[in-house]
């Protein structure tokens, strides 16, 4: 049986770790050529690309900042050189500067509308050209249920992640009349490196909070990617999807 990917290249920033690296996974499983991007030591970066290729995956790893315009066009350029085509692009990159309003610095602020918002903005730009000249394509940007919903402490972060879901809703009509749609997710509580130092308390607390009674795994979001990124989702575009477990239902 053909795998639902199968022949499709993909970009995926921020897949060293959690989200990233689980979708990574997904689409490795599923077929996808794939190109992914990190800010790890070039260390990490090495044993990541032997990981996937252990697993008879063509990728190749780049360590490259998504919130850099011109080192983005060169990555695309690079992706389209090597494989011949760009498919799907999953923006994940993302960080947290967590600060109340009043002690909160520009730097916590322009650091997470950086590399959570305008690196979305780098690639989407970038692969729009290649996008417009297949006539097809795929995005997927890794939003958030802060960026529905707002949280305390999480002002900059929420505000990047619903900057995102405006930005994919845009995207989606400008672009759709040429086979191209964009979507974006946008996770609950997700066993992640950024939730692992919440005391067990706090995370109890939130799990009472969800409707599903858990936390979500990295792999829940990435069964939803997985879904986005192939032809299933043909018929899907401007949408934003909760992997949230009924959280803001």
């Amino acid at each position: 049986m053909k795998k639902q990917l199968q022949g499709k290249t993909v970009l995926i920033t921020g897949a060293s770790r959690g989200i990233g690296h689980a979708i990574a996974s997904k689409f490795a499983a599923e077929g996808a050529d794939m190109v992914l991007t990190h800010l790890a030591s070039d260390e990490q970066g090495v044993e990541l690309a032997e990981e996937f290729r252990a697993l008879g995956t063509r990728v190749s790893v780049y360590r490259s900042d998504a919130a850099d315009f011109s080192a983005v066009e060169m990555l695309v350029q690079d992706v389209v050189r090597e494989f011949g085509r760009l498919d799907v692009l999953v923006n994940n990159a993302g960080i947290t500067r967590d600060s109340l309003l009043l002690r909160m610095d520009e730097q916590a602020w322009d650091e997470v509308l950086r590399v959570n918002l305008r690196s979305c903005f780098n690639t989407v730009r970038a692969a729009t050209s290649i996008f417009l000249k297949q006539r097809s394509g795929a995005i997927i940007n890794i939003s958030s249920v802060v960026g529905i919903k707002g949280n305390a402490g999480q002002a900059n972060y929420a505000a990047s992640k619903a900057g995102i879901i405006g930005f994919t809703k845009s995207v989606a009509l400008e672009l759709g009349s040429r086979n191209i749609r964009a979507n974006a997710i946008a996770p609950g509580f997700i066993e992640t490196a950024m939730t692992q130092d919440l005391t067990e308390a706090v995370k109890k607390d939130w799990e009472l909070r969800i409707p599903l009674r858990r936390m979500g795994l990295p792999e829940d979001v990435a069964n939803c990617a997985l879904f986005l990124a192939s032809d299933a989702s043909s018929y899907i575009t401007g949408q934003v999807i909760q992997v949230d477990g009924g959280m803001l239902t």
